[in-house]
């Protein structure tokens, strides 16, 4: 049984939990936290960026599957060759801030130039719909990977520089978003979906209510200070996807 089919049965059962330690985060003592609430609390992957150093570090320290994301085809290439079980295409909120955006057919480019790269050594492969794209065109470039065969679909939400709300309110309207972009996706493909942006223990059970097969967790436990709130943050999220997993199963 290699690594990635932990994540791949955890995918099946609708009950998948990839924990993220960001894109941008290359504070390696913050990755390392992340890492180890992910594996004590049974998540199904840790998704990590494409940093050399970070991607050997984190390969030593444990066999839960990694995901290495990035928008560079050539460093996602590199993470396989670095002992990831799996690469990213995506996560963009970090280049959104830079005043970058991405349309469909940047998507579909840069997802043919790291296929191509891969070759014969293809992985397990994840791409990020753009959450700033009209719902037409994400139906559209989910459907064009869908036919080349990437393995799942990670959704997510605008970004916005303005404060959310205080509270619950501010929480769901964060998640908002990317929950009904993945109600869209769901009715027209039949990929997996993962639901990412805002996921935290308020909004994740609104995310599998709407069709996704997994989360993606990633500032409700990376912005944490303390490793015991990070772990308790991340044994919610498990145990929220395993409850689900459950009705899943009852109703087949």
């Amino acid at each position: 049984m290699s690594r990635i089919d932990l994540f791949k049965d955890h995918l099946s059962a609708h009950r998948a939990v990839k924990i993220i330690a960001g894109i941008d985060n290359f504070d390696i003592d913050n990755v390392k936290k992340v890492v180890n609430a992910a594996q004590a609390a049974g998540a199904s992957a840790v998704d990590i960026c494409a940093d050399e150093h970070i991607i050997s570090e984190v390969r030593n320290m444990t066999d839960m599957p990694i995901f290495v994301s990035s928008i560079e085809p050539s460093k996602l290439v590199r993470a396989i060759e670095l002992g990831a079980d799996a690469i990213e295409l995506g996560n963009f909120d970090v280049l959104y801030k830079k005043g970058v955006s991405f349309s469909k057919e940047d998507i579909i480019r840069l997802v043919d130039e790291t296929i191509s790269l891969m070759g014969s050594n293809r992985v397990f492969f994840s791409v990020t719909i753009p959450g700033e794209i009209s719902v037409a065109d994400q139906i559209d470039l989910a459907r064009n990977l869908e036919e080349r065969g990437i393995d799942l679909i990670q959704t997510e939400g605008h970004f916005s520089s303005e404060m959310p709300s205080d509270g619950v309110r501010g929480l769901m309207e964060r998640a908002e978003l990317t929950i009904s972009n993945t109600i869209e996706l769901v009715r027209n493909i039949e990929t997996p979906i993962m639901t990412a942006t805002g996921i935290n223990p308020t909004t994740a059970p609104f995310a599998f209510a709407a069709g996704a097969s997994a989360i993606g967790c990633g500032s409700c436990i990376n912005k944490m200070n303390s490793e015991i709130s990070m772990l308790a943050t991340a044994k919610q999220l498990v145990e929220i996807a395993s409850m689900n997993a459950t009705k899943i199963a009852e109703l087949v």
